[in-house]
């Protein structure tokens, strides 16, 4: 019995490698009548930007550190006052930095080898960052803000405030396109319909990059013409806005089956 028993295991323990190389072969046959189709759709809408951030500074310099922060907060306190008569607002204004530096001249003796550092004085510096949703008025509000004592201007960085509509939109495209598309593979293959068994999503995000300093306009990259922006939504000359772009990217899997 104990005999009978050790041959009745070996030959189960012999027979189980037979088994798992068998079972890629019946996976394969059942890919064959049932294959998979891996689609990556993109899908964007392009919209006019509703919003834009600016970051504006204030410079003064001075003999003494002291003197070079006092005259530059006075002239800070005004710009802000400026600002917030212009209607932004109080969350849509922040400080993004200040700074107190000296200031140093190289100044080349007549003979002298090298040059030596003089001491000039102190630079002080502010800088705001604000955001405006009016993009009609935006160049008033420029030309506001350097009325007031801004001596740097840049920005605007254009963007959009709520883009889950558009991506809600541009997802459903996506997915109209990605049934489309399996279903043109399932018939070119012999087969009658697509089964959707995955989807994947990432964000897709583009714009046109434009940087104003002072009254001077720069485009940082060359674009194709946007279509026409709808009424209302133009700035008033010196700022063009464009559109923007945003939507989804789908990695997408189907069954074709018969």
């Amino acid at each position: 019995m104990r005999l009978l028993s050790s041959v009745a295991l070996a030959t189960c323990l012999i027979a189980a490698p037979a088994a798992a190389q068998v079972a890629p072969q019946t996976s394969i046959a059942e890919m064959a009548t049932t294959p998979l189709v891996k689609l990556q759709i993109a899908e964007n809408l392009r919209t006019p930007p509703d919003e834009a951030s600016i970051q504006v500074g204030t410079q003064a310099r001075a003999p003494t550190a002291v003197a070079a922060s006092a005259a530059n907060k006075e002239k800070t306190e005004r710009l802000l006052a400026t600002i917030r008569r212009a209607g932004l607002r109080e969350r849509d204004i922040q400080t993004q930095g200040i700074q107190l530096q000296p200031e140093y001249d190289y100044v080349q003796d007549p003979g002298a080898r090298s040059g030596r550092r003089v001491f000039r004085g102190y630079l002080a510096s502010n800088t705001i960052q604000l955001k405006t949703r009016d993009i009609p008025k935006l160049t008033a509000l420029l030309d506001t803000l350097t009325a007031a004592g801004a001596d740097t201007v840049y920005g605007p960085n254009f963007s959009i405030s709520d883009p889950i509509l558009l991506r809600r939109e541009a997802r459903v495209r996506a997915l109209a396109r990605g049934m489309s598309e399996a279903m043109e593979y399932a018939r070119s293959s012999g087969f009658t319909k697509v089964t959707l068994l995955s989807v994947e999503e990432g964000a897709s995000y583009r714009g046109t990059d434009v940087v104003v300093t002072g009254r001077r306009l720069e485009y940082a990259a060359q674009a194709a013409p946007p279509p026409p922006a709808p009424p209302g939504a133009q700035s008033d000359g010196l700022v063009a806005p464009g559109q923007l772009e945003t939507g989804v990217v789908l990695n997408l899997i189907y069954r074709m089956e018969r």
